[in-house]
């Protein structure tokens, strides 16, 4: 496939709504963000990332290059503010699994659409990730309570659960949506607090808040997606 080609592959199957809400949603960061003379590394994390999850939501496999270039951002960021456990996440972890991803959705994309075909785990399966999340989420609090981190509980559960909402994404399966929820909620008020206490992160802190908007909405997508790909079996 050439360059033209899959980029009209991308570009295709969005709604009408769609098509207008998603690009207001990055104008309006960018607009407050140079507005207010917000870090131009934030303005880059925060464009990245929300180009990343409207992508993912809609599977189509150019989310994982916007996931490359906002994740190399995000590291600078939260090493900036100290926020250890998200550092080691993105570096060790966001990175690699990001490239692991197109190779991953790739064997599984609709040819009509261009998009991934979408999935959910069984129900023993998800009980055991969910569990395994908040166990490890313990553990890594009291570690990054040692290391002085400036969030520990907050930072730990968002470190964990992000790992298990990526792992679940380039497996294709709707539970990362509640994974995400989890990252979402908290790390807005995470980067809101970091905000209160000086540092100049605006963007970042819309951008973890649209994170979450976007999450309700695509779990309420891939929910009719995968309903109606099982009625036409």
């Amino acid at each position: 496939m050439g360059i033209a080609e899959f980029i009209k592959s991308e570009l295709s199957g969005w709604g009408r709504i769609e098509r207008v809400l998603f690009p207001l949603e990055i104008l309006l960061i960018i607009v407050i963000s140079l507005y207010i003379g917000d870090s131009k590394v934030a303005l880059v994390s925060a464009v990245c990332g929300i180009s990343y999850t409207i992508l993912a939501g809609k599977g189509k496999i150019s989310c994982f290059l916007f996931g490359l270039a906002g994740t190399m951002c995000y590291v600078y960021i939260a090493f900036k503010n100290h926020l250890y456990g998200n550092v080691l996440l993105y570096a060790l972890y966001y990175f690699p699994m990001q490239v692991l991803g197109i190779f991953r959705w790739k064997k599984h994309l609709k040819k009509e659409s261009g998009e991934i075909v979408k999935t959910y785990l069984p129900q023993r399966e998800r009980r055991l990730y969910f569990g395994a999340a908040i166990a490890l989420s313990a553990v890594l609090f009291f570690i990054l309570k040692i290391t002085g981190d400036a969030a520990p509980l907050m930072d730990s559960v968002t470190t964990v659960f992000s790992v298990g909402g990526l792992l679940l994404t380039v497996k294709r399966c709707i539970e990362q949506w509640y994974f995400w929820l989890v990252v979402n909620a908290l790390s807005a008020m995470m980067w809101i607090q970091a905000y209160l206490n000086g540092s100049n992160c605006l963007a970042t802190v819309f951008m973890w808040g649209t994170y979450l908007i976007l999450t309700f909405y695509f779990l309420h997508t891939w929910k009719k997606c995968i309903v109606s790909e099982k009625g036409s079996r």
